[in-house]
C-alpha cells in the first residue's frame, strides 16, 4: 500500500472516530461537570447552602465547606466524627449535620463542629432548619426530633404510628421540612407525608402510598416536590397540604429533588437523573457524565441564579447545567 493510501485510510478512520464522538455528544442531554471527586469507596450524601456558603457531608464523617457558591471546596480536617453523616442544613446563624447512631453535629458562626445530645441512637437521615432556629431531624424506625434553639437541644416528637401504618409499624423517615412558621413536614416509607402544624399538637396525614419517599423539597412559595422508590414523584402547590402524583417514566430509586420558580425540576437517583422544564408535567433523562451509571443523592444551589449541584458516589460534587 502506498504512503498516500495509508494517509487516506488514516484520515478516514480519524474522521469516523470524530463522527461517532460527535453523535454521542449530540445524544447526551444536560451538561455535567465534576467539581471534586474522591476514591472508589467515598460517598457524599447531602449538601446545603446559605447564599454563597455551603456544606456537603458524607461517609466516615466527611465534611466539605465552600465559600464561593460551590466553585471550590475545602475538606474539614480533622473531622469531629468517623460516623457517616447523612443529612445537613444551614442558615445564617446555625449549621446542623445528622447521621449514624443518632449523631447530631452543630456549628455556629463558622466555629468548630460540636456534638449535640440527640437523645437517640437511631440513624438520622435528614435535618431541616428555619431562620428562627426551629429544626427537625428524622430517621429510622419513626424517629422525629425537634429543636427550638438552633439545634442546641432536642426532644422526641414522633407521632403514634398506629393510625397511619399497619400494626403500628414505625416507618423509616427520609425527608423533613421546617417552614418559616415552624410547621414540620416529614416523609418516608409507605409513601407517608405527615405534618405537625406550628402551635398545634398532633399530626395530620397528607399522603400515603405504595412507594417510599426518599426526598422532600418545599419552596417558600408553596410549591413542593417529593421523590422516591420506583421513579415515584409528587407535586404540591399549597405548601405540602395536598399532593398529586407525577409520571416520570423512570423506575429508578430517586434520592434527591430540587426545583425553581421558572418550572425547572431535577431529581437525582440510582443510575438515573431526571429533568423537567414544565413543573414536572414531562421529564427527560440527563445522560451526560456518569449519571446513568453512578448514583447521586443531595441537590442544592446557592441561590436562584446559581448552578445546581449534586453529591453522590465516589465523593463527587457535580454541577448540572441546562
Amino acid at each position: 500500500m502506498s504512503n498516500k493510501r495509508i494517509l487516506m485510510c488514516g484520515a478516514a478512520v480519524i474522521a469516523g472516530v470524530m463522527a461517532i464522538a460527535a453523535a454521542r455528544a449530540a445524544q447526551e442531554t444536560g451538561k455535567v461537570d465534576t467539581i471534586i471527586t474522591g476514591k472508589a469507596h467515598d460517598a457524599l450524601f447531602a449538601l446545603a447552602f446559605n447564599q454563597n456558603i455551603g456544606v456537603a457531608v458524607g461517609a466516615a464523617g466527611a465534611i466539605f465547606d465552600t465559600r464561593d457558591a460551590g466553585k471550590t471546596w475545602q475538606r474539614v480536617s480533622p473531622s469531629p466524627t468517623q460516623l457517616s453523616l447523612l443529612g445537613v442544613d444551614i442558615n445564617a446563624a446555625h449549621e446542623l449535620a445528622v447521621g449514624q447512631m443518632g449523631l447530631i453535629l452543630k456549628r455556629d458562626a463558622q466555629a468548630a463542629w460540636q456534638k449535640v445530645d440527640s437523645g437517640t441512637e437511631e440513624r438520622l437521615f435528614a435535618v431541616s432548619l428555619n431562620s428562627h432556629g426551629v429544626a427537625a431531624a428524622v430517621g429510622s424506625f419513626g424517629t422525629v426530633l425537634k429543636s427550638s434553639d438552633g439545634g442546641g437541644s432536642w426532644a422526641a416528637i414522633a407521632p403514634d404510628w398506629s393510625p397511619y401504618t399497619e400494626d403500628g409499624a414505625q416507618p423509616h423517615l427520609y425527608g423533613v421540612d421546617v417552614d418559616e412558621a415552624g410547621s414540620v413536614t416529614i416523609a418516608g416509607e409507605f409513601g407517608l407525608i405527615l405534618r405537625s402544624a406550628a402551635g398545634q399538637a398532633g399530626w395530620q396525614l397528607l399522603h400515603k402510598g405504595a412507594a417510599s419517599i426518599f426526598a422532600l423539597d418545599i419552596r417558600s412559595d408553596g410549591v413542593g416536590y417529593a421523590v422516591g422508590q420506583s421513579g415515584a414523584a409528587l407535586r404540591s402547590d399549597n405548601g405540602g397540604q395536598t399532593w398529586s402524583e407525577l409520571a416520570t417514566g423512570s423506575a429508578a430509586i430517586l434520592l434527591g429533588v430540587r426545583s425553581s420558580a421558572d418550572g425547572q425540576v431535577v431529581a437525582s437517583g440510582m443510575r438515573d437523573m431526571l429533568r423537567s422544564a414544565d413543573n414536572g408535567q414531562t421529564w427527560s433523562h440527563v445522560t451526560a457524565g456518569d449519571v446513568q451509571s453512578a448514583w447521586y443523592s443531595g441537590l442544592a444551589r446557592a441561590d436562584a441564579g446559581a448552578p445546581l449541584l449534586a453529591v453522590g458516589a465516589t465523593g463527587k460534587i457535580i454541577r448540572i447545567d441546562n
